[in-house]
């Protein structure tokens, strides 16, 4: 339990920080969710149109991952690290 004044402020400061940094995290983990299952629906459909939805939904995840690098929620090089994994599976 904080004792001073400045380390019950710091307590509040940090929760506030940690859910702002959440809200980015589940962001980019609810779209890399539905770029992975648009990609599944064209492994299993072998549809072409179904191709530029999951180009659209990559799209999103850069910028939901590039948001978070400029707030300092992520690295850059963790950012430069999931994209390339990412857009490795479309190839």
């Amino acid at each position: 339990m904080p004792q001073t004044k400045s380390h019950i402020k710091n307590k509040k400061v940090i929760l506030r920080n940690r859910n702002s940094n959440k809200r980015y995290k589940v962001a980019i983990k609810q779209s890399i969710k539905q770029y992975l299952a648009s990609l599944r629906s064209i492994i299993n459909i072998n549809n072409q149109e179904n191709l530029s939805l999951c180009q659209k939904n990559l799209s999103t995840v850069y910028k939901e991952i590039d948001k978070a690098v400029n707030k300092n929620v992520l690295h850059q090089n963790t950012a430069s690290r999931k994209k390339s994994r990412l857009s490795r599976l479309l190839k």
